[in-house]
């Protein structure tokens, strides 16, 4: 008998929502993360990476009236941002699909104190859209995706449902894990804190016209 075929798999990676389990489990050390490397290393042996889809929001500037030190705070946020997604747009297997990035003005009712909230839009539909257009298309034998946003039970439920051979599997991401998303899929897991480590890029990328990107110093 002939070597198995291994299972073409494509990862679905829901960039805010990994980014935000990341910062409440205090692991900003691993925010400067190559995903292509952690699909990888979350991969079984009988499965062989076909693509990576990073879904993302550019963050959006400030607003007239905003004081210099927001400003400054929302720039330099903005600029670690567009650094990494520099480096991962680097990466062999990696697509990046952008949604929008909204703020919205939050007021606490007891002290009346106002501040806006950041919210990405789009990231949820355009991860359940590539995630049944690959199915249609019969672009993966195995789904990898890295949310634990349970608005993405509905598509996951269609392709299970149409195409019972094909596999989802989610990789929690840190503090994200969902109990839907854990029911309907064919599988799921927590990303260790060794995966993590196991996936950083170097503290230096230098991209082909030589311009060196650097891992931010608040990432360390």
């Amino acid at each position: 008998m002939g070597t198995p075929r291994k299972r073409r798999t494509v990862a679905y990676v829901d960039g805010f929502n990994l980014y935000f389990g990341l910062r409440e489990k205090k692991f900003k050390r691993y925010y400067w993360l190559d995903v292509e490397s952690l699909v990888r290393n979350l991969l079984r042996d009988n499965q062989v990476l076909v693509l990576t889809k990073y879904f993302t929001a550019r963050i959006s500037g400030g607003r007239t009236g905003d004081s210099p030190e927001i400003r400054r705070h929302i720039e330099a946020k903005r600029n670690r941002q567009e650094n990494y997604l520099e480096a991962i747009g680097l990466l062999e297997t990696v697509r990046i699909y952008e949604g929008h990035y909204l703020t919205k003005p939050v007021r606490c009712r007891q002290c009346g104190s106002q501040w806006r909230k950041p919210e990405e839009k789009m990231t949820d539909v355009n991860i359940a859209t590539e995630l049944l257009c690959d199915a249609f298309q019969d672009n993966f034998d195995d789904a990898l995706l890295i949310s634990g946003d349970s608005d993405l039970t509905p598509p996951i439920l269609s392709i299970r449902k149409h195409f019972p051979r094909k596999n989802i599997i989610i990789a929690f991401p840190p503090r994200r894990r969902s109990g839907w998303l854990a029911q309907v899929a064919s599988g799921s897991f927590m990303i260790g804190r060794g995966k993590l480590k196991a996936s950083l890029f170097p503290d230096e990328i230098t991209k082909p016209d030589g311009y060196v990107l650097r891992r931010p110093a608040t990432w360390r």
